[in-house]
């Protein structure tokens, strides 16, 4: 669907879709078709349905056998139902203000005429992918693994929107908003900050486009924050306000909302919480199987192509091992040609099963500065999930 039809659709008064649907009756997501829990809203594909107000759809683990995923089975998460459904490029401006000389109101047109692009393919991982994994369970939203993706990004590095602003000596945060808005005043606006520092960078980046196209309005038209190695919630979507501060940033989504055990790994124990936390902030590193599908059927003595991707905060990753014994014993898997320091690194393993019977898959991956999955782990917020993942198929 083009960004018209998309109007028009979010227009139809039967289908209020994104911003006043409150259930997941399918005369008010849309286009729904096969089981209850998939959707099919605007500019997407068949997508698995977690709520519609605001949208949360997650990507099916076969879209993720390609090394981008395609925009239109990109995951979807936002936290607001004030969601733009439309935005007229001959008015939006992106401002640029604060603790600056010169404050800016950029057009898109502006944004690629008058800065050099850059390009960067970078995993984009929702906090709480694979939350529905963790024991005992938590609240939130129930991804399974596909609350995640790996695009094409291209834009304008930050730091060169802040160098053209002319940031004033002090500076200390930088903080981003969108075109979203809080269905009522006591509800916190989403915005987000980075450190100074990390927002010029050069690799954060205001992107214009993903995989060469403009943006879908549900995954932030027409302009997205992309932060490198950092977790979904920083990516600020319909990017519309970037404003620069002489002091540290707080607000609900900092204060109190996305953070973690300062232990390692975002661990803590259900019975004993951990009493000091941070904000969320990289990934760690993990591996997830995208095929053979779970309770797949597979045959003895014929070779099966054991497939899955793997990636971290930027260090790259060195090693998959996998197991299909579960974890008696472990063998290299073979890597994929490395496409980008901060894309995920697909990989493989050929099995041939030897009898029939029930066989647990397993895989771990390792990055280059040592780190590796963990065999257990829980927080009270059901972040940075990264056990090993185990697969369970049948051999007939």
């Amino acid at each position: 669907m083009n960004r018209r039809g998309f109007l028009q659709l979010m227009g139809a008064t039967s289908v209020v879709a994104l911003t006043a649907s409150c259930n997941r009756n399918r005369s008010v997501i849309g286009t729904l078709s096969g089981p209850p829990d998939l959707a099919r809203f605007p500019e997407k594909t068949e997508m698995i349905l977690l709520t519609d107000r605001p949208p949360q759809l997650e990507t099916p683990i076969h879209y993720f056998r390609q090394d981008l995923t395609p925009n239109e089975a990109f995951f979807v998460r936002w936290h607001l139902e004030g969601v733009p459904t439309s935005v007229d490029l001959r008015t939006f401006r992106l401002n640029v203000s604060g603790h600056v000389r010169q404050p800016l109101q950029l057009s898109v047109d502006e944004l690629r005429s008058r800065f050099d692009p850059i390009s960067i393919v970078a995993v984009n991982q929702c906090s709480g992918n694979s939350r529905s994994f963790f024991e005992p369970r938590v609240p939130g939203g129930q991804w399974k693994h596909g609350a995640v993706g790996n695009a094409k990004w291209t834009g304008v590095p930050l730091k060169s929107i802040l160098d053209r602003a002319q940031v004033k000596a002090g500076a200390v945060d930088v903080s981003f908003n969108g075109l979203d808005a809080p269905p009522l005043p006591s509800v916190a606006d989403f915005v987000k900050a980075l450190s100074i520092d990390h927002a010029r960078d050069g690799e954060v980046m205001i992107a214009y486009t993903m995989n060469d196209e403009p943006l879908p309005m549900v995954n932030g038209f027409p302009l997205r924050l992309v932060v490198p190695g950092w977790y979904g919630t920083y990516w600020v979507k319909a990017l519309s306000d970037i404003t620069v501060l002489p002091q540290p940033f707080s607000n609900f989504w900092t204060d109190k909302a996305y953070r973690i055990p300062s232990g390692p790994n975002g661990t803590e124990s259900p019975k004993d919480f951990a009493k000091d936390t941070i904000p969320i902030n990289r990934f760690n590193v993990r591996s997830i199987f995208v095929r053979p599908d779970p309770d797949e059927m597979l045959h003895w003595g014929v070779p099966t192509e054991i497939e899955g991707i793997a990636f971290d905060s930027g260090h790259g990753i060195r090693r998959v091992e996998v197991s299909t014994d579960g974890g008696a014993t472990w063998v290299d898997a073979r890597l994929d040609p490395e496409i980008g320091k901060y894309s995920w690194r697909r990989w493989r393993a050929l099995w041939t099963p030897r009898k029939r019977g029930q066989y647990r898959l397993m895989a771990r991956a390792t990055n280059a500065a040592g780190d590796t999955q963990s065999k257990e782990q829980w927080n009270r917020s059901g972040f940075m999930w990264n056990v090993i993942q185990q697969v369970d198929v049948k051999v007939g």
